[in-house]
């Protein structure tokens, strides 16, 4: 600080304070301000102690230096041995790049093995599968032309048993000749069901052998692909000019499968082969089976109607008779009838006629005037006549009513019996001539027409 008196002024050196303890970075150049008093003061002081404060001291100079010298040589050490470590680094990278694409290209040799047996299994497969299909189909065929035989059979029974049922209901008898028709088109439709289940047992089989050839042939192709792939993977090399960087390529596929599970996955495919291979040797067998069993049962059944018919026919004379026996009773039940309902008639009419006059006479009175409408005695007498007579002529009503269902009842029954009476010798026709006449139209041998 300055201090004097007067116009004169003198400069005293002020003592030197002691540098504060910073750390070792720029100082920020600090302008320090002096404080304006009163007095005047010298320019020069005032400059001088503005420099002083803004500058470094000695000490702090050296320790700056030293710091720069200390961080220079850190960072030349760490640039050294950063660089050793890169140069063993490229060579670990390198001897381990070439040893893991080595083992990449021994797996991959492997691999073409392995794809290499499935596939041949699997052609091998394909084949039996397809020669065993074949097989089958032709067993099929058989089976076809079998259920086609059957038709006349089965025509020639409908027709007999058509031609039976044009006769009435009353006629219609469940005799042997019937049970053994129905029983002959029994067995030829349970003949025809069980060869067109067995068709479709055929055709299933043979859908199944095809999807489980296709299933193979999807497998062999796959495999024959992937080993195209494989082979041209096997023949890369870091001078191949036909490689790319694919970084996406390096994550698994969530649906990948697994070496074993892929083992499994053909293995899986060649035993559904056999299995399905296996059942269609199995059905071609049965198939075998039921074309001779079938023919057999047919020729059985043809003998026991023909001898059931000729039974028939000795009873259809005596059924007749018993049916006119029966007109007779039911003609002269009719004409009782008719005289019963005309009685009913008679007397409804009659009854009704007492209605009216009751009625009239409680019409009539009910016009009389003032107190003379009295209930008195003749009113309710005329009342319960009245309804007597309601009762008598609804019950009478209801009588008649049953009375005429009865005689139409009664002339149905005549109708049917007359109409029984006279298709029964046209009965005996069909038996005898059209069924037996017909049945002569039998087909031969089913084992035999089912290889034509």
């Amino acid at each position: 600080r300055r201090s004097g008196s007067g116009g004169g002024s003198a400069m005293a050196q002020p003592e030197e304070p002691q540098p504060p303890i910073v750390p070792s970075c720029p100082l920020p150049a600090k302008i320090c301000d002096v404080v304006r008093t009163e007095r005047p003061r010298s320019c020069c002081g005032m400059a001088m102690a503005g420099l002083r404060t803004a500058k470094y001291q000695l000490p702090e100079w050296h320790r700056r230096n030293a710091g720069v010298y200390y961080k220079a040589f850190t960072v030349g050490e760490e640039a050294e041995r950063g660089r050793a470590e890169a140069k063993n680094l490229v060579k670990q990278a390198a001897a381990s790049a070439q040893r893991a694409q080595q083992y990449s290209k021994n797996t991959l040799g492997q691999r073409l093995q392995d794809i290499q047996f499935w596939r041949s299994e699997l052609q091998k497969e394909i084949m039996e599968l397809d020669a065993e299909t074949n097989l089958l189909a032709a067993q099929k065929l058989r089976l076809e032309r079998a259920l086609d035989a059957t038709e006349v059979p089965y025509a020639v029974v409908i027709d007999n048993l058509e031609c039976r049922d044009r006769r009435q209901p009353p006629d219609l008898v469940i005799d042997q000749v019937e049970r053994q028709l129905l029983k002959e088109a029994e067995l030829i439709r349970d003949i025809r069901d069980l060869l067109k289940r067995t068709i479709i047992q055929a055709t299933t089989q043979i859908r199944s052998n095809r999807i489980q050839k296709e299933n193979c042939e999807l497998d062999w192709s796959d495999k024959v692909e992937t080993y195209h792939i494989d082979d041209k993977c096997i023949s890369y090399c870091p001078d191949s000019t036909n490689i790319q960087s694919h970084p996406s390529s390096v994550k698994f596929e969530e649906t990948a499968s697994t070496p074993k599970s892929w083992a499994q996955f053909s293995h899986d495919n060649i035993s559904s082969a056999e299995q399905e291979k296996l059942a269609s040797v199995q059905l071609r067998a049965l198939i075998n089976s039921i074309i001779h069993d079938a023919s057999e049962d047919l020729r059985l059944q043809r003998a026991a109607v023909s001898e059931a018919f000729d039974c028939h026919l000795r009873e259809l004379a005596e059924a007749k008779l018993r049916l006119e026996q029966h007109l007779q009773q039911i003609l002269k039940d009719i004409g009782e009838e008719e005289a019963n309902i005309a009685n009913l008639k008679k007397a409804i009419r009659d009854k009704e006629a007492y209605l009216k006059v009751a009625q009239t006479r409680l019409y009539d009175r009910s016009f009389r005037p003032n107190v003379e409408l009295c209930r008195d005695e003749p009113q309710f007498r005329l009342v319960s006549e009245v309804e007597e007579l309601t009762v008598f002529l609804e019950a009478l009503k209801r009588k008649l009513m049953e009375s005429e269902q009865n005689l139409k009842n009664l002339e149905e029954t005549r109708m049917k019996l007359e109409k029984e009476i006279a298709v029964k010798a046209n009965s005996i026709f069909i038996d005898r001539q059209k069924c037996m006449g017909y049945r002569l139209r039998y087909p031969v041998d089913l084992e035999v027409a089912s290889y034509k």
